[in-house]
């Protein structure tokens, strides 16, 4: 019985074709590049200058050449947190914890890799924070820290972290002082002398008051005095006399008087005495 054998012969060219696809394919995906939302993009041109600081490239599909390198890079608003150690203006230590909004220069990301690198905010950005937290935290008491002066604090940091950071391809929009941590027997100092204070306000707001209180009833009493001294003055025989028998007319109006007396003496005025 004969063998039916089934041979395969591969196209000539085939392998070729293969080969030619699987390179194909893996160019295609070293060439291309998604920038997704909030992102940009710098080109590393291998076989040109390195890096390409005349474009920047924005968010969505971008084609490039394979043996070139798309570096891509946040450019939103960030935000970066840090505890500090710094000296007060009498040389004791504090922790400052602050947190700092920035975001990379769009049109300048190129200027800014090349001078600074990817690890821009290590490079950059922790240096300016830090320099400026020690310039101007070393203006103040730790009272001052502890207490009131937080808001000014907060924008003179920023104002100082703008001033390095000029020229730099980088922009910082905001500056926010979370803690100052002293050490406890200083923090505990301060909370009682700020207690004590507020006592003291307290008590001489009470003072005060009791004082105003004290001024306010004597002009009273005083007004009334003389308000009486006044009346007395005016008040005449004959008036206090008229007045009466007003009274009396007024009484004998009522339906339950019954009985008149008359009043003794010269100028006796009347009496209305009893009810039905």
């Amino acid at each position: 019985m004969a063998n039916n054998q089934m041979e395969f012969k591969f196209p000539k060219g085939g392998i070729f074709l293969i080969i030619v696809a699987v390179a194909v394919i893996i160019l295609f995906s070293k060439s291309t590049v998604t920038i997704g939302p909030g992102e940009g993009g710098v080109l590393f041109e291998t076989l040109g200058d390195g890096i390409n600081t005349e474009k920047t490239y924005g968010e969505g599909f971008q084609i490039v050449a394979p043996w070139n390198r798309m570096i891509v890079l946040k450019v939103r608003q960030q935000s970066i947190s840090d505890e500090m150690n710094v000296l007060s203006v009498n040389g004791l230590e504090v922790k400052v914890n602050g947190t700092i909004w920035y975001e990379p220069e769009f049109v300048n990301l190129g200027s800014l890799v090349k001078t600074k690198g990817e690890d821009y905010e290590r490079e950059l950005l922790d240096p300016a924070i830090n320099a400026a937290a020690r310039s101007v935290v070393g203006r103040y008491t730790p009272e001052q820290l502890y207490s009131s002066k937080r808001d000014v604090i907060e924008q003179e940091i920023l104002d100082e972290i703008q001033i390095v950071l000029k020229d730099q391809f980088l922009s910082v929009t905001r500056v926010l002082v979370e803690d100052v941590k002293l050490p406890s027997t200083i923090r505990i100092a301060i909370e009682t002398k700020l207690k004590q204070e507020q006592e003291s306000l307290e008590y001489e707001f009470r003072l005060t008051k009791a004082k105003k209180e004290a001024q306010r009833q004597k002009i009273d009493a005083e007004g009334k005095a003389i308000a009486n001294k006044i009346l007395s003055a005016s008040l005449t025989d004959k008036i206090l006399q008229e007045k009466g028998i007003d009274a009396t007319l007024e009484l004998a109006k009522s339906p339950n008087s019954k009985v008149v007396v008359i009043g003794s003496g010269k100028d006796g005025l009347p009496l209305i005495l009893g009810n039905q």
